[in-house]
């Protein structure tokens, strides 16, 4: 079921254009008519593209994700703030500080430091200060509160811009662009199309036409986080029953281990008197094994008794070294006595010679 019906929209005027002369021309796939020079918007159209602007929008809230609003128009600026700030999203009614998104950091640092001031105020060390010095530091305040105070709570970029007025907010519309943040956006026939994401053809000027497309948006919003809402508390209620259904088996492993100790530790008692009688036996009987080797003293007295006729004999083998040396002396001997038998042949020679 659609979120608006066409009655509703041409009640609020969403159907009015601008003149034909100042349309763009990539507008006309959305454009229905002419009429007294003036284009009119094809409401089929819009009921059909505000019915996709608004599930991606529920989408983003179910996940938890933030989308800024951003609409600076005066006849915009009290309602959108009214409508995003009712479901809990940040916008901007103010100038569009350049580097909002491009440069969040530094958006971030005058943020933190709106929130010191703040922190100052609850202490009581804005009280010491002097009085020139409170007084500039009211006028920052107040001028970080109405730059920056509504989206003092966005603490990353945001996952979505949704835009009132593509050609006044074209700042926001290409920092976004560059980043690559998706863009919902009411798009009159005088904007360009193709720089928005979702495109939603409807009179951006008229207070009633705003209200009417803001009101489909928030309320996708809120049943986005509804929805989140009840996953998160059924989520918990399914956690519990499982810590609960986990308790009695935990509770079941506990009596099993201390059955398990109780069982090791009985055995350890019933052994621990039988390991300590023997160590106190081999005691007693190291007393007599310590004897024995005392005894044993004369075994060793007689083997030196045994050894010292054993260091005798030898000493008895000296005859037999003198008859062999007697034996040697005569052998000498034999080789003396063939002297003479060399003489005789000398003898025998020389009466040859004669």
């Amino acid at each position: 079921m659609p979120r608006t019906t066409f009655q509703e929209l041409l009640d609020a005027c969403v159907h009015f254009g601008h003149l034909a002369r100042k349309w763009n021309p990539k507008m006309a796939p959305y454009i229905f008519d002419q009429k007294n020079g003036i284009h009119i918007i094809d409401l089929h159209k819009s009921i059909v593209k505000i019915d996709e602007a608004a599930t991606v929008a529920k989408q983003f809230a179910r996940s938890g994700r933030k989308i800024l609003f951003v609409a600076t128009k005066k006849q915009a600026k009290d309602i959108v703030a009214e409508k995003a700030a009712a479901v809990g999203m940040p916008y901007v009614t103010e100038r569009w500080a350049g580097g909002m998104l491009t440069n969040f950091p530094t958006i971030r640092k005058a943020v933190k430091k709106m929130n010191t001031i703040d922190k100052m105020i609850e202490d009581g060390t804005f009280a010491t200060l002097a009085k020139r010095e409170r007084l500039q530091i009211t006028r920052q305040r107040a001028k970080l509160e109405k730059n920056l105070g509504s989206i003092k709570d966005l603490n990353r970029l945001p996952s979505a811009l949704f835009i009132v007025d593509v050609q006044k907010e074209m700042n926001a519309v290409k920092e976004a662009n560059r980043l690559g943040i998706p863009v919902i956006a009411m798009v009159d026939t005088c904007c360009d199309p193709t720089l928005v994401d979702y495109v939603i053809p409807a009179n951006d000027d008229a207070t009633k036409s705003i209200a009417v497309i803001m009101d489909a948006m928030c309320a996708a919003i809120s049943e986005g986080l509804e929805e989140r809402k009840l996953e998160k508390d059924k989520e918990e209620t399914e956690e519990g029953e499982t810590t609960e259904a986990a308790a009695p088996a935990g509770r079941k492993l506990r009596s099993r281990k201390n059955a398990e100790e109780k069982a090791v530790e009985a055995p350890a008692k019933e052994e621990a008197p039988a390991v300590e009688a023997p160590v106190e036996e081999p005691a007693k009987e190291e007393a007599p094994a310590e004897e024995k080797p005392a005894k044993k003293a004369p075994a060793k007295k007689a083997a030196a008794k045994e050894e010292a006729p054993a260091e005798e004999k030898p000493a008895k083998k000296a005859p037999a070294k003198k008859a062999a040396a007697k034996e040697e002396a005569p052998a000498e001997e034999k080789p003396a006595k063939k002297a003479p038998a060399k003489k005789t042949t000398k003898k025998a020679a020389e009466p040859k010679a004669e």
